[in-house]
């Protein structure tokens, strides 16, 4: 139900919602369940898995936020987002001012009410925790009120955005994630003439490649972008930076800054026998294939391998989008095999849920030493070494330790690895000048974002060496206004 369908009786009954709940009564509420389509029905298709809230359920769980003096959720967000504002215009009904609380300082809420591990960052901070309660599903109140404003949008009933006046300075933006995408839309606000150049035929970096549609659709993606298009911001695809353009070319354009956003696309293997085996693939090049560019899809002439009994290799959230992509992509039998146990996994619980009811089989405390080929030269088996925790390393999780002499031998047609990225090294080898750490990211000023080089900032994974969504977006801030701090002094 979007703002402009609320009837007198739906808006009297939401006042009286407001008004009839005593703290106490709030908390009794209990936490909203966010439909989802059948595991059954899902894995045959690339629909949304979940489903989003009604304004009902919306209300009712905004209604659940206590009004905390102190609202502790603010300081877990990268980004800042003033969530008990949004969270009130909600509960008072109030969509799009929820919508606009958003926009002041986020420029991708409904990606971040879709892929923000919010269990980790706000949610965590929710003062309901302490009481041994769920917390208040921030980030599926963030999605409700970023897509009922987009939906607003679509029918040509999107308030008008604030003005600016150009301030007469440049800034150009390599790569065109969420770290590039934040920081576009800050500088945008601040009067500069933004230019986002973008390696691939397709603006959004890995929100595109990276994430599945049935996570995050690419309509979704492409509102948020039309959306910074109307700021101002431009963008240009088909274009590598460090060869199409070299960084000189971007000063000679008479751009007055640059941010580097460029990602960390370059996938890391074990370094085991048999990796180059036919059928043995990254994630990023599995993903890229069938998110990006249509492989498996009617008319498109990308290749894929289809394995029936498919192992992916590691558990991060990268993991689960390929396990259960390889479920869509018809694979009968599909393994997360990982050398920890399910506790120490890093990715979502609700993606690690999403897999299990989709048929993913987790095997864990194992570990691949060697995958086994046919006369082909296609992989045919992979051997696994039985793995014990020992103790904690220095991430906190306990480090894994081999079973001397208990190794198993599992049949596989497909192995797609997922065990980390390391950022491009077509950037720094490109720009004399650039300081590079040992694990090939940038090196920054940890407070302002800026490079070794003057004017040259960077932020996300070309800094972090892979991060979350919402970490890359608030790298985008930061620099965003450091740059702006630094050019208005200039």
């Amino acid at each position: 139900m979007n703002q402009d369908t609320i009837s007198p009786r739906d808006a009297e009954w939401r006042e009286q919602l407001r008004k009839a709940h005593t703290p106490k009564e709030r908390r009794e509420i209990p936490r909203v369940k966010m439909p989802e389509l059948s595991a059954s029905y899902r894995v045959t298709c690339n629909e949304e898995v979940n489903q989003g809230l009604s304004a009902e359920q919306a209300v009712l769980e905004a209604t659940r936020c206590l009004d905390c003096p102190n609202p502790t959720c603010v300081t877990g967000c990268p980004v800042g987002i003033n969530i008990p504002g949004f969270i009130k215009n909600i509960e008072r009904g109030d969509f799009p001012a929820a919508a606009l609380t958003l926009r002041e300082t986020s420029a991708l809420p409904a990606v971040c009410g879709r892929v923000c591990p919010q269990e980790r960052q706000c949610e965590s901070k929710c003062i309901y925790n302490k009481m041994n309660q769920p917390a208040v599903a921030i980030g599926y109140l963030e999605r409700f009120a970023a897509d009922t404003a987009n939906e607003a949008a679509t029918r040509g009933e999107a308030p008008a955005a604030p003005a600016v006046t150009p301030n007469g300075k440049k800034v150009a933006v390599v790569g065109s994630g969420p770290a590039a995408l934040s920081f576009a839309g800050d500088m945008a606000r601040r009067g500069y003439a933004v230019e986002v150049f973008e390696a691939l035929h397709e603006i959004g970096g890995v929100l595109k490649y990276g994430i599945p549609e049935f996570r995050l659709p690419n309509r979704v993606v492409d509102i948020e972008i039309d959306a910074l298009r109307a700021a101002g911001v431009k963008f240009v695809a088909n274009c590598v930076v460090g060869k199409t353009l070299s960084y000189g070319d971007l000063l000679n354009q008479g751009f007055d800054g640059v941010f580097v956003a460029s990602g960390a696309g370059l996938p890391r293997f074990m370094g085991i026998p048999g990796e180059n085996a036919i059928g043995v693939m990254s994630s990023n090049e599995y993903l890229t294939r069938i998110n990006l560019m249509g492989a498996g899809r009617p008319g498109w002439a990308t290749p894929v391998i289809k394995g029936k009994r498919v192992a992916v290799v590691g558990a991060g959230n990268t993991a689960m989008d390929s396990c259960r992509t390889a479920r869509r992509m018809g694979a009968e039998e599909v393994y997360i095999v990982y050398r920890r146990s399910e506790a120490e996994m890093p990715a979502r619980a609700e993606e690690v849920r999403h897999a299990k009811e989709e048929g993913v089989t987790f095997l864990t405390l194992h570990n691949p030493i060697e995958y086994l080929t046919d006369e082909k030269g296609r992989v045919k088996a992979m051997c696994l070494q039985r793995m014990e925790l020992g103790e904690p390393d220095a991430s906190g999780r306990r480090s894994p330790v081999p079973v001397e002499g208990d190794i198993v031998e599992m049949p596989v047609d497909e192995v797609i690895v997922s065990v980390g990225v390391s950022p491009n090294p077509l950037i720094p080898n490109s720009i004399e000048g650039l300081e590079v750490t040992r694990r090939g990211t940038l090196v920054v000023n940890d407070e302002t974002l800026e490079t070794t080089m003057p004017l040259l900032f960077a932020g996300g994974d070309i800094v972090r060496g892979g991060a979350t969504v919402i970490l890359a977006m608030g790298d985008g801030r930061r620099a965003a206004a450091a740059m702006d701090a630094k050019l208005s002094q200039k």
